[in-house]
């Protein structure tokens, strides 16, 4: 097993979404010792944001820019398991992540425009999302609507084929001390006992 872990909180050691990608990837090695791990931290070493010279790329161009790309998608490509941490900033993910998935959600190589519509590309593979908000998002809430983080992870994931996608959540972590270690131990617990951490069959 291939395992991606991706983190984009910009918090360091304070960041939620960090300590909860590291837990379900510590969950995932302990039920696959033999898994090989490929973190990405996309705060410390983000990628570039896309532009209209990587799209424009050829085959030989050597830019750093457009290795940094390849790369990405190469990781990505070569994982059965990618473990996202995604915070909410402003109803969203960080741009960050942002700049990542353009360099993933690649015409080609993860999805192709066919006469039947769009065919994803990425079949099988499993995408566990660690999602971080300071409010309460989730369906039901007064401000639901306004979730264009994990409805937004969704249905990229979905465009290129993974339908295995799972959240991990904690919310209301600014609301106050108590909600905050509330959210965080509803998460671990979800990590804990989330059945499913396995490959895609």
């Amino acid at each position: 097993m291939n395992i991606l872990h991706i983190d984009s909180g910009i918090l360091g050691d304070h960041s939620v979404s960090r300590r909860l990608t590291a837990a379900i990837v510590a969950r995932l090695q302990g039920e696959h010792p033999e898994a090989a791990v490929t973190h990405r931290d996309l705060a410390a070493e983000p990628i570039v944001h896309l532009t209209g010279a990587h799209l424009a790329a050829s085959a030989e161009d050597g830019t750093a820019e457009v290795k940094a790309g390849r790369e990405a998608l190469a990781e990505f490509l070569a994982a059965d398991v990618i473990v996202v941490g995604a915070p909410m900033y402003n109803f969203t993910i960080p741009s960050q992540l942002k700049a990542w998935i353009d360099r993933v959600v690649v015409a080609g190589q993860t999805f192709r425009y066919t006469a039947n519509g769009v065919d994803g590309l990425a079949k099988g593979k499993r995408v566990i999302v660690a999602s971080t908000r300071g409010g309460f998002y989730t369906a039901g809430s007064p401000i639901s609507a306004m979730d264009h983080q994990e409805s937004y992870l969704a249905t990229v994931f979905g465009f290129i084929g993974i339908t295995d996608v799972e959240f991990v959540r904690a919310e209301g972590l600014a609301i106050s001390a108590e909600s905050k270690e509330a959210g965080i131990a509803a998460a671990e617990s979800a990590v804990a006992a989330v059945p499913a951490l396995k490959l895609a069959s």
